[in-house]
């Protein structure tokens, strides 16, 4: 879509200092603008580059004044940064704004839907699956039997929902993600083999999450695995059956936590952190990237190490790590010269 520097000072509330019929269809960073992008400029590091785009529109703050010849036309606002950024949701929002049911895909019987459904093709809704109003399921997604969606959701393409999972509204499921699947319940027997444990619980997952591509969450021995709303897990992370993650808890990339652990509310997890089973861990715990968890946290920790222990003093002990060898070295000199 086009759209020109007069339309685009009219959602920002901006003033066009240039040509306001000059058109953009892409979006650009500033040192890679071309003809027919936009761009911005708020951070003074960057101001060089204002001289010598091609961008056909740059958005930049009302005080911005330019000290050399420019070619690209200003869009001025208070805000360059923030303005960027609804133009990026907005711009989101048309691009995202897919309506209808494409063919092939299957609604099995006793399927409920809500207005402006987009259902992409090769998708498969389960028998008495309830759709809400604004929801966008994208090609080959599998939803699965007595799946409730709330409002407002966006599942993207090659995403499974296996049955009786309920997700709330305003979510997003990226590509590939998969939420419902068997917990790793498995019982030894005498003879060394292992018998499964049947999975007959589900997932449930409130308000307001996002949940990243190839990400899977299992479903429950019994009861429900529970993700809080307000959650946002990274790309590739492991959840499994029983674990509860509180309100406003964020997880990088390729951390996985094991069954019935409890997570409370606004952690803040890196990336390639293991977790083991039923363990609690408090509200506004931190946890730095690679660290191992073995027993229960409290409240407003900040953790690192395998196994992980406070920040403060992983810090001062990796200042002797890193400097192992040299004392080494020093203490053998000491005992050789300390030898009557």
């Amino acid at each position: 879509m086009k759209f020109t520097a007069a339309q685009i000072a009219g959602i920002l509330e901006g003033e066009v200092v240039g040509n306001p019929e000059a058109e953009v269809l892409k979006l650009a960073k500033i040192e890679e603008g071309t003809p027919g992008s936009l761009t911005f400029l708020s951070n003074p590091k960057y101001e060089n580059y204002i001289y010598s785009t091609q961008a056909s529109i740059t958005i930049v703050n009302s005080t911005f004044e330019p000290e050399s010849p420019i070619t690209t036309t200003l869009i001025k606002v208070a805000d360059a940064y923030g303005a960027f950024t609804r133009l990026l949701e907005f711009y989101n929002q048309v691009k995202l704004n897919k309506t209808g049911i494409e063919q092939p895909s299957v609604i099995s019987d006793n399927v409920k839907y809500g207005e402006n459904l987009y259902l992409g093709s090769f998708s498969y809704v389960g028998t008495n699956a309830v759709l809400g109003d604004n929801v966008k399921i994208y090609p080959n997604v599998f939803i699965g039997d007595n799946v409730i969606v709330g409002n407002n959701v966006t599942i993207f393409a090659g995403a499974k929902i296996y049955s009786e999972t309920i997700i709330g509204n305003d979510c997003t499921i990226h590509s590939g993600a998969i939420i419902g699947a068997d917990g790793f319940g498995w019982a030894p027997t005498p003879d060394g083999s292992y018998k499964k444990v049947p999975q007959i619980g589900n997932v449930v997952i409130e308000d307001n999450v996002d949940i990243g591509s190839c990400t899977t969450i299992d479903r429950a021995t019994m009861g429900s695995t529970v993700i809080r709303k307000g959650v946002k897990l990274d790309n590739q992370i492991q959840i499994a059956h029983n674990v509860e993650i509180g309100e406003n808890t964020v997880i990088a990339a390729q951390t996985g936590v094991a069954g019935s652990t409890k997570i409370g509310k606004n952690c803040q997890i890196g990336g390639q952190v293991g977790i083991v089973g039923h363990l609690t861990i408090g509200n506004n715990v931190r946890i730095q990237a690679q660290s191992g968890i073995g027993k229960n946290i409290k409240d407003d920790e900040v953790l690192q190490g395998s196994p992980a222990f406070s920040y403060g003093d992983y810090n001062k002990s990796y200042v002797h790590f890193r400097n192992l060898p040299k004392i080494v070295s020093d203490m053998d000199d000491f005992m050789k010269n300390s030898r009557p």
